[in-house]
C-alpha cells in the first residue's frame, strides 16, 4: 500500500512538472532567443567599433607621409568644386541672345548689342562683344579678335586642372614612397632583433607601410576622375563657344 501512495505520488508530480514546463517552455525559447539576439548584437557593434578604431588608427600610424597626401586631398576636392562651379555657369548662353543681336545690329544699335552681351556674362558672349567692337573691319580682323577672346577664356576654365592632373599622378607615388619606406624600416627592425626574430614584429611593420599605398591610391584615382570630368565639362563650353563665334559669323556676313 505505501508503496503504491509512492508510485501515484511520483506520477502526479511528473505530471505536474511536466505541465509546467509545456506550459513555459515557449517564454523560456523566446526569452534564449532574445539573449542570443543581443549577444549577437552586442558582438556586431564591438566589431564595428574595433574595425573603425582599427582604420583610425592604421592611418595616424602611416607616418608623416601621410601629412602630404591629406593636402593633396584637400586641394583636389577644392579645384573639382571651384573650377565645376566656374565651368557650370559659363557653359549657360541664352540662345536668343544672337537673335535680340541681330535685331540691334540690323537697327545700327551697336552699343545696346554690347551692352546686352555684357549683361549675359558669359565666355560666348564676351567673345560675342568683342566682334561686335570690330564690325566694319575686315572679317579677317574679326575672326582674329574672337579667336583671341575664346584663347584666353579658355585658359581661365583650364585654371588649376594641370594641378589637379598632377594630384592624381603625384598621390600614388607618395604613397608608394610611404611604402618603401615602411618595408625598409620594418627589415631593419627585423635586422636589430638578431636571433630574437617575432613574426608580429615584421608583420606590422607592413601593414602600417601598405597604409599610405591604399590612401595614395584613393586620393589619385578620385582626382583622375575628378579631372576627367572637368575636361570634359569644358569641353562642352568650348563646343558652345565655337557654334556661338560661327553663327555670328554668318550673321556679319548677310547681306544687309
Amino acid at each position: 500500500m505505501g508503496v503504491k501512495i509512492i508510485l501515484i505520488f511520483a506520477f502526479y508530480n511528473n505530471n505536474c512538472i511536466a505541465s509546467f514546463f509545456n506550459k513555459f517552455t515557449p517564454m523560456l525559447k523566446l526569452l534564449l532567443i532574445q539573449a542570443d539576439i543581443a549577444t549577437e548584437m552586442d558582438s556586431i557593434a564591438a566589431a564595428s567599433d574595433g574595425i573603425s578604431t582599427k582604420f583610425i588608427d592604421l592611418a595616424f600610424k602611416g607616418g608623416w607621409i601621410m601629412i602630404p597626401i591629406l593636402l593633396l586631398s584637400v586641394i583636389g576636392v577644392y579645384i573639382f568644386f571651384d573650377r565645376y562651379l566656374a565651368i557650370k555657369k559659363a557653359g549657360k548662353f541664352d540662345n536668343g541672345l544672337l537673335e535680340k543681336i541681330r535685331v540691334y545690329i540690323t537697327s545700327g544699335k551697336v552699343d545696346e548689342a554690347m551692352m546686352l552681351c555684357r549683361s549675359s556674362n558669359s565666355p560666348a558672349a564676351r567673345m560675342v562683344e568683342k566682334g561686335i567692337s570690330r564690325i566694319g573691319r575686315p572679317l579677317s580682323d574679326v575672326t582674329t579678335a574672337i579667336e583671341n577672346v575664346g584663347n584666353l577664356e579658355i585658359s581661365k576654365l583650364e585654371k588649376g586642372l594641370p594641378v589637379l592632373a598632377s594630384v592624381a599622378g603625384g598621390a600614388p607615388m607618395l604613397g608608394f614612397l610611404g611604402t618603401v619606406m615602411g618595408m625598409i624600416q620594418a627589415f631593419y627592425d627585423m635586422a636589430n632583433a638578431g636571433n630574437n626574430i617575432d613574426v608580429t614584429l615584421l608583420s606590422t611593420g607592413i601593414y602600417q607601410a601598405m597604409v599610405t599605398t591604399v590612401a595614395g591610391l584613393i586620393v589619385g584615382i578620385i582626382a583622375y576622375f575628378a579631372y576627367n570630368i572637368l575636361v570634359s565639362s569644358v569641353e562642352k563650353v568650348v563646343f558652345t563657344m565655337e557654334a556661338t563665334t560661327s553663327e555670328f559669323m554668318d550673321l556679319l556676313n548677310e547681306p544687309a
